[in-house]
């Protein structure tokens, strides 16, 4: 039986494919169709060297010259100096809003739209943070989480508590690793703790203690978790 299966696969690869009949139909249609296979493929070609003209031509000279602009704004958020790194000087540096409006399209544009919501956040300016901070978009394992959580922080601040539970749960989530994930795990158990949720707390907690042993926040874990069973009666 086996072998049987065998001969016929073999038999199917051995069907020819190219015939001289198939070749007349070949030859017809594209007889028949000429001109509309024509402006497609021109179409196509067209298309493909606008893609590489807009990105060499286009985004790539200006994100070298957003990169060389946003440098004095990166050291003044580096020093904590988030009204001066936000809005810049109209006489001397650019700041993370003047990128953005100028360079919007590149990815160090993008990269100030994580600045500006982190900038606001830290100015306790949370709805101004929400919009930069949701339109920043990455990959990044490690500012991916982090701005997730920045979210977070802003809906607590708002006292939206279910939206900043959401969103700290999904900056845990989002990459998992010794660092972030044990912070907004910690969070998002503060936040049940609020709604007085303590038994879903005590399981966050406990995720800390069981996945995450080297981390600062397990080291203080046991003591939450003990709060949160007084609370909860257990």
């Amino acid at each position: 039986m086996a072998k049987k299966k065998q001969d016929n696969t073999e038999a199917a690869f051995k069907i020819p494919i190219f015939t001289e009949e198939n070749r007349t139909k070949l030859e017809n249609f594209f007889e028949k169709y000429k001109k509309q296979l024509t402006y497609v493929l021109g179409a196509i070609l067209v298309i493909l060297i606008g893609i590489f003209g807009y990105k060499n031509l286009i985004i790539k000279p200006q994100q070298l010259q957003a990169q060389d602009l946003m440098f004095i704004a990166e050291d003044y958020f580096g020093k904590d100096s988030f009204e001066l790194a936000l809005n810049g000087s109209a006489e001397s540096y650019y700041g993370f809003l003047d990128i953005i409006d100028e360079f919007k399209i590149t990815p160090s544009g993008n990269l100030a739209r994580y600045y500006a919501g982190i900038c606001y956040l830290k100015l306790g300016d949370y709805e101004e943070a929400l919009f930069h901070l949701k339109k920043f978009k990455t990959n990044s394992l490690m500012l991916k989480p982090i701005a997730l959580g920045a979210i977070g922080d802003c809906y607590s601040e708002l006292e939206e508590y279910d939206n900043a539970l959401k969103y700290y749960m999904k900056a845990a989530n989002a990459s998992e690793n010794t660092f972030t994930t044990p912070i907004f795990l910690m969070k998002a158990g503060a936040v049940l703790e609020h709604q007085d949720n303590y038994k879903k707390a005590i399981k966050v907690y406990e995720r800390i203690k069981e996945d995450f042993k080297d981390s600062q926040e397990a080291n203080n874990a046991d003591k939450y978790i003990g709060r949160a069973k007084a609370h909860a009666g257990l």
